[in-house]
């Protein structure tokens, strides 16, 4: 009986039986499989705009790989896109959420994810991980560290890698933000790589910063970064469970009482500093209702609005500095020629003053 198979030499003539995989002949021709994996990379902006409003999260997911596209045809498609899914963002509530590594952040947000979409809620999870200095991709895939959360049907998780960029959050961050709100994504939960003197960036992003603390990190508190903690309207010390509880109590006497010496990030609002174990679920239902809190004051005074509207104009001119990295300073040109007008300073020959206008030159702005 012809199978449509050929059978290795190695397999004996019983391998009906004994063996469950076959070796099948290859084609000159595409398979159905090359095409499906060909046609992802085909955007139709029409499909993906009225997927992504239709709550489609294999579409969003595809429209969001459109967005961090590097590519010139892509970036040119993925501004039509955005400037289509304007009209429907900007209705959501913005969550960045940082820490220092073992802090817990993935089991916080699922913890919280859950409890919001209990609420009645869509939630959409940005993480942020590390690049890989090899591929590029995520090292660490928040995704798989949130199963019960990942399993709901109301949930979106994107792990994102930060490809070199700093701050704490991915290069099109703002787009994707957009992209999920467009979805329909009422809360939007971003996570950023971790904690550190330029995990700051998501603060440009979002409404309320959130950043968990460890039991016992009152003791270092001099040591941590302080720019974080200026900027955190919210501060949750986690892990708050066991032989934890005491050090946790002393941790939030300690960033207590230094708040109370630092200026509020947010006009109209006073940082709080709350504790509890995601682990346990305990504590959740407080850190939300403090963020409807912040929401409604901030919103009342339009602080919230005014946050909004700047971080707006910062965007502008976060793109014009892409823009002019990508097109003069990471240029190939520019990174050969200006060697020469380095070496020329390095020899004296030139002041620094001069290989600046030199540079200015070679960039021909």
């Amino acid at each position: 009986m012809d199978t449509g198979f050929n059978t290795p030499e190695w397999i004996p003539e019983s391998y009906d039986k004994e063996v469950t995989g076959k070796v099948s002949t290859g084609s000159a021709e595409q398979g159905p499989m090359q095409k499906k994996i060909n046609k992802r990379y085909n955007y139709n902006i029409a499909e993906l705009f009225e997927g992504i409003l239709n709550k489609n999260t294999t579409i969003l997911s595809k429209a969001i790989t459109l967005i961090e596209s590097n590519s010139p045809k892509h970036i040119e498609l993925s501004q039509q896109l955005l400037k289509n899914i304007l009209p429907y963002t900007g209705q959501s509530i913005r969550v960045g959420i940082t820490g220092s590594p073992g802090s817990g952040k993935s089991t916080f947000i699922e913890s919280l994810g859950n409890y919001l979409i209990d609420q009645g809620n869509r939630v959409a999870v940005l993480a942020v991980d590390p690049s890989s200095i090899i591929t590029g991709g995520s090292i660490l895939g928040d995704k798989t560290r949130m199963e019960i959360l990942s399993g709901r049907q109301e949930a979106y998780i994107r792990p994102s890698p930060s490809s070199g960029t700093l701050g704490g959050v991915a290069k099109k961050t703002r787009e994707t933000i957009l992209l999920c709100e467009a979805a329909g994504y009422n809360i939007i939960l971003i996570e950023t790589v971790g904690v550190g003197q330029s995990e700051v960036t998501v603060r440009s992003l979002v409404d309320i910063f959130l950043l968990l603390l460890i039991p016992g990190s009152g003791d270092e508190l001099q040591g941590i970064k302080k720019g974080v903690v200026e900027l955190s309207d919210l501060l949750f010390v986690n892990k708050c469970d066991g032989e934890l509880k005491d050090k946790a109590l002393l941790t939030k006497v300690s960033y207590s009482s230094a708040l109370k010496l630092l200026q509020s990030p947010t006009e109209n609002w006073k940082p709080k500093v709350l504790m509890g174990s995601a682990l346990n679920n305990d504590g959740i239902d407080k850190v939300w209702n403090q963020i409807m809190k912040f929401t409604e004051i901030t919103k009342g005074k339009l602080t919230f609005e005014k946050r909004r509207q700047a971080q707006s104009i910062e965007w502008i001119y976060t793109l014009l500095q892409e823009y002019i990295n990508n097109k003069y300073i990471n240029n190939r040109q520019y990174i050969s020629d200006k060697k020469y007008i380095e070496n020329e300073l390095l020899n004296n020959m030139i002041t620094p003053t001069e290989a600046v206008d030199k540079l200015i030159t070679l960039m021909k702005i």
